[in-house]
């Protein structure tokens, strides 16, 4: 079955897209997302989306830390796509779907995604952090991501598809081990809430 993935008309984005990295944002910044994803948004097939600058796909993007360790992830060679194989991430999140439609997709969207990738027996607190955009290369060309932070204050997280990926909180030299395998957006959000990549 084809996959369908919410986008949202360059135009459309409030604030546009002329940055680099995290655009850091506040509640208001968010409001206005929702506003202009039910306005605006709507469902490509993915095939189409890839390939169409004038839309960026909104991907939600969540960060768990707890103090100054950051839930640090490492894809195995299990995964699906190849490029991804031995990659690092510090964000959980993905494409938005028709399952997430609604008064609010972007929202449903999130938690979804969250109870897909991740196990945790407690509730998320989601805080915004900013927009991210990379429109330095084709792949970053036709993504939006929606950086997010949740506050794990000592509980436990785990990873849902062990075959695919392995999951644990760092400390910052941890993190800066790993920063050469770190994915470009991981990157990009270590750099703005001062991850830095050494100590």
């Amino acid at each position: 079955m084809t996959e369908r993935v919410l986008v949202l008309p360059r135009i459309a984005v409030p604030g546009g897209c002329d940055f680099h990295g995290v655009s850091k944002a506040h509640a208001s910044a968010l409001a206005d997302l929702r506003a202009a994803v039910a306005t605006h948004g709507r469902y490509l097939d993915r095939a189409i989306a890839e390939e169409d600058a004038s839309h960026k796909q909104l991907i939600p993007y969540v960060m768990v830390r707890d103090e100054e360790r950051v839930f640090l992830m490492h894809r195995t060679d299990a995964g699906g796509d190849p490029r991804l194989h031995g990659k690092a991430s510090i964000g959980v999140g993905g494409h938005l779907n028709p399952v997430d439609e609604g008064a609010d997709a972007l929202m449903a969207g999130l938690r979804r995604e969250w109870a897909e990738e991740l196990v945790a027996d407690w509730e998320p607190e989601f805080e915004l952090v900013g927009l991210l955009n990379d429109d330095s290369n084709p792949v970053g060309a036709v993504h939006l991501g929606v950086v997010f932070t949740v506050d794990a204050t000592g509980r436990t997280v785990d990873v849902r598809e062990h075959d695919k990926l392995t999951g644990a909180f760092a400390d910052p030299e941890q993190l800066s081990k790993s920063w050469p395998n770190l994915e470009t957006w991981s990157q990009l959000v270590a750099d703005a809430v001062g991850l830095s990549r050494s100590r």
